[in-house]
């Protein structure tokens, strides 16, 4: 029987080198040469801090950059609110894996709602849909994708 999982995972090898590559490129940049601005990622968080909230600002769009072009969508990011810490500010971004319950069971829903004939189930942080034909599995997948769904999606294990 045809299934699929969707999931939702960061490459943290590729967000790695995103951070690396932001990281080096706000010691070349002009407006934060001397700043003490850096981009730091402590095991799933981004941390970024400059020497006010406006650098802060700035330098998401340098991180945003990065990611997207490695591929990492950047609705994975939670972004915390901007603190002042003494003379810098500081804001932590959490990097989102896994569905949580309450959105696996919106996925679920939306599926169920479609009357395609697949059955999804709900495995930790992730859903399995199967069904007898691949041509339902793939309807399901364009469903999902056309849903207003504001976590990165990806379908992976299609086993025929």
């Amino acid at each position: 029987m045809p299934s699929f999982d969707i999931v939702s995972e960061v490459d943290l090898h590729e967000l790695t080198n995103a951070v690396d590559q932001a990281s080096r490129e706000l010691t070349n940049r002009y407006d934060f040469k001397g700043t003490g601005a850096s981009i730091q990622l402590n095991d799933k968080t981004t941390v970024l801090t400059a020497d006010s909230d406006f650098q802060v600002r700035q330098m998401h769009s340098v991180l945003f950059d990065k990611m997207s072009k490695r591929g990492i969508d950047v609705a994975c990011l939670e972004m915390g609110s901007i603190e002042t810490r003494g003379q810098n500010s500081v804001q932590s971004c959490e990097v989102k894996t896994g569905i949580e319950k309450e959105l696996s069971k919106k996925i679920v829903k939306i599926i169920k709602e479609s009357k395609l004939k697949v059955q999804a189930a709900i495995q930790d942080e992730k859903v399995r849909v199967t069904g007898k034909k691949r041509d339902d599995l793939q309807q399901v997948m364009a469903l999902i994708k056309g849903s207003e769904i504001d976590l990165p999606l990806q379908y992976q294990n299609f086993r025929d």
